[in-house]
Formats: C-alpha cells, structure tokens, sequence
C-alpha cells in the first residue's frame, strides 16, 4: 500500500472516529438531558396531583371518594397524564386512561420507565396519607416524543455524517495528494538517478523535512555524480597509461628482438655485433629505469608516511654538492642559494624529487646552461624553485606534465632515456606531503618549477 494511501486511510479514520464519538456523545447528552427534564415534569406534576388527592381526602367527609374522583377527572382533563389509577388494597377507587402497571406497594413513591406497544411510558406509583385509609396513586406519563426525538436526531446524524465522510474523504485525498507529492518527485528522481542519469536533481521547493529530504538527495546525486565522473577520469587515465605504457614498451622490444635476432645468424661483422650488443644493453637500461619507476610509483601509492622535522636547505645544498660535478662535465652551472626553513618531509622521497626535477631541468639543456635552485622560508610552508634557461615549452603542455608518459618532446626525450614518468612521480610524493607543484615556461627562454612544503607548527625550544 502507497505512503499516500495509508495516509488516507488514517485521516479518514481519524474524521470517522472524532465525528462518530463526538456526534453520538451529544446526542446521548441531548437525550439524557430530555429524559431527566420529562422525569422532572412528571414528578411535580404526580406531587401536585398526590396534594390534590390527600386535600381532597381531609375534607370529605362521607369517605366514599367521589370528591377524589371528580378532583382526579379534571386533573387529567388539563394535565399530560396518560393514565391514572387510585386503588384500595388492590382495587380500584378510581381509573383513566392507558393501563396502569401494577408495583410492589413501598412506603415511599417509585418511578419506572417501560414501553408499551412502541410506546415509551413513565410511571410514577406511591401511597396517599389519609384518615386511616390506605390508597395509593399510581399516574402514567407518556414519553414517546422524547425517544422520538432521538431517533430523528440518529437519523439525521447518519445522513450528515455520510455526506461528511465523503466531503472530509475527498478533502483527505487531496491533502495527501498535495502532501505526498514531493515523495512522488523524489521518487522518479532516484528511478531516473538509478537509470544512469547522473544530471537528475529533485530540486523541491518546500522547507518542510520532505524538502531537507530532496536538498539531501541533490547533495548525495552531487556527490554521486562527482564520484562517478571521477572513477570514469580514473578509468580513461588508467587506459591512457596502460596503452602509454605498451607503447613505451614496443619499441624497445622490437629493437631488442630484432638485433638479437641479427646476431643469433651471426651474419654480422665484429663491429656490426659490437654496436647491436650496445643497442640491445642501452635499450634494456631504458627498459629497468622504466620498470624502477613503475616501481616507485607503486610504492609511493600505498606506503604511510614517516615525517620528521628537518630543514630542506639542508638537504638541497648537499644534493646539489653531489651534483655539481657530474653536470659540470655536460657544461651545465648548477648553483643553489636556499635560506633556513623548518617543514616536515620524508628525506629519501624528497631527495628524489629534488632529483628528477634536475634531472629535467638538465634535459632542457642541450648545449650547456645554468639550473638555479632556490628556496625561502614563507608564511604558509617552504617555497623551492628550480630555474633553468633551456629550451622550455608550450603553454599547452604544462598542464599534461604530471600525466604519465607525457613527453613535451618525444623523441629527444627518449634519446636522452626518459621514460615520462618523473613528474608523475613528484606529483604523487609532492601529495604525500599535503605539498603543491606548479609550472611556468617560456618557448626558448626557459622553466621555473615551484613546489611548496607546509609549514611545520613549531615546538617550545625551536629557535628556528
């Protein structure tokens, strides 16, 4: 059964059990109150008849009571009284109209309510005081029109309360209807939601709790929605490394296959050999330092991090102490000039960014350069910056730079034995660390790349 339904159904029953009680409850009251109105009426009028008859009876002197009679006869002709009985030790002194009930004699008078051929009656009986001579009156009212009255009143209620069955019945569907309408809403928004489309919002105007309901389902569908196109970014960036990745690994392999293949025939002459041998270990090199950093990737993805506070001048000055020899002999100035700063980091994964940023830095070199690092103490963490006056590069690349395998040169990328993966590789740590890298180049002038480290909070006793 529908949520609208039900509630229908319980303001109908709701309608049915206040207007049912409440009606029958004053009609009860308008008939009790008639009843003991009609009792009170009948009781003056048989105590004012009992005082005719015992006055009657005092000041007749001949005792054989037809003074009572006559008082009785015009008595009945102007009161209500239905039937009168005067008796004597059982018999009857004097009787009019309808059959009177006979009644226990009691001392005092008693009152009885019966009904008689559809009739309602009430009988009041009880004794007369007279000179030494025991009679007791007994008088009848008829009550019929009050029971009458009820029954007209039942009648008419039932008609009434049929019409405002229907009428509050109808007046119920429609409030339910405008009530549960919202639900229906809701409702085909999650079955459009469930169906795939993600662009389904509820949007229902009420601020009422159905409305914090929708506003919450437009919230959840938001998020449903961003995490579905997430996982889907996910999903074709997942795709475009894997093909990336086979890519990288085909021409390597065909080359490998194809000399070893040449000297298996041994159809070669000792320098032919010599050079296909160099060909298959250089591209077999190409094929560990790919291998290697799929592997640090892999590691970076699902290891905890151990940070500790340190200073990254520190670290950058003797990096780029090791360096300076090694790029000195390509012709390449490698110089630092970092200030005293205080971060948290984890050293070895850091000295590899550091690494591969030179790295890149000095790929952009062909024919000798200088490669600057910078770095500075801010307020919100330690800023590093690596120049270089290479080469540099299109504005469109810089945004595809931590993307795996991208190469802004493919070719001389490759000759040079970059696999594309370093600045993937940065980007991930630089995240570890709750870090940021950014990028800004000039074709033919060169490239700054600026990370930034969060500030450490700093301890009692530092007097960094």
């Amino acid at each position: 059964m529908k949520f609208r339904q039900k509630m229908l159904l319980a303001m109908v029953w709701l309608l049915t059990l206040g207007y049912g009680v409440g009606g029958m409850l004053l009609i009860s009251q308008s008939f009790q109150s008639g009843l003991a109105q009609e009792q009170a009426n009948a009781v003056s009028s048989y105590e004012m008849t009992l005082q005719t008859v015992q006055l009657v009876n005092l000041v007749d002197i001949r005792q054989d009571f037809s003074s009572i009679r006559t008082a009785l006869e015009r008595m009945d002709r102007v009161s209500n009284q239905a039937g009168v009985l005067l008796s004597r030790d059982g018999e009857a002194i004097y009787q009019a109209g309808e059959p009177v009930n006979s009644l226990p004699e009691t001392e005092g008078s008693k009152m009885l309510l019966f009904a008689r051929d559809d009739r309602r009656y009430l009988q009041i009986s009880g004794p007369v005081q007279t000179n030494d001579l025991p009679l007791r009156l007994s008088i009848l009212y008829e009550i019929t029109p009050i029971y009458s009255a009820r029954s007209e009143q039942i009648s008419t209620y039932h008609r009434v309360f049929l019409l405002m069955l229907g009428l509050g019945g109808a007046a119920a569907w429609a409030i339910a209807w405008i009530l549960t309408r919202p639900l229906g809403r809701l409702s085909a928004a999650a079955r459009r939601l469930a169906a795939g489309r993600l662009e389904t919002r509820a949007k229902l105007p009420a601020r009422d709790e159905i409305g914090l309901l929708g506003a919450e389902f437009d919230r959840m569908a938001d998020q449903l929605s961003e995490t579905i196109t997430a996982q889907q970014q996910e999903m074709e960036r997942q795709e475009q490394f894997m093909g990336s990745f086979a890519h990288e690994l085909k021409t390597p392999m065909t080359s490998i296959i194809g000399y070893a293949d040449l000297l298996r025939g041994q159809s070669l002459d000792e320098e032919e050999a010599q050079e296909a041998a160099n060909y298959i270990f250089s591209e077999g090199k190409r094929l560990e330092s790919l291998s290697l950093k799929l592997l640090d990737l892999l590691l970076v993805k699902h290891q905890e991090l151990m940070l500790t506070d340190a200073d990254p001048a520190v670290q950058i000055e003797r990096l780029v102490t090791h360096l300076q020899p090694v790029y000195r002999e390509n012709g390449i100035v490698l110089q630092c000039r970092c200030e005293p700063g205080f971060c948290k980091l984890e050293p070895d994964l850091f000295a590899s960014v550091l690494t591969n940023l030179l790295d890149n830095a000095r790929k952009a070199l062909t024919k000798g350069g200088n490669i600057y690092v910078l770095g500075k103490q801010e307020a919100d963490g330690y800023q590093i910056r690596v120049l270089d006056n290479g080469r540099g590069m299109p504005e469109e690349a810089i945004r595809h730079l931590t993307e795996a395998f991208y190469r802004v040169d493919k070719s001389r990328s490759r000759a040079q034995g970059g696999v594309g993966l370093g600045l993937t590789l940065c980007s991930r740590i630089l995240d570890l660390h709750n870090g940021t890298i950014s990028f800004t180049s000039r074709e033919g002038k060169g490239t700054c790349v600026t990370v930034t480290l969060p500030r450490a909070e700093l301890g009692e006793g530092d007097a960094r």
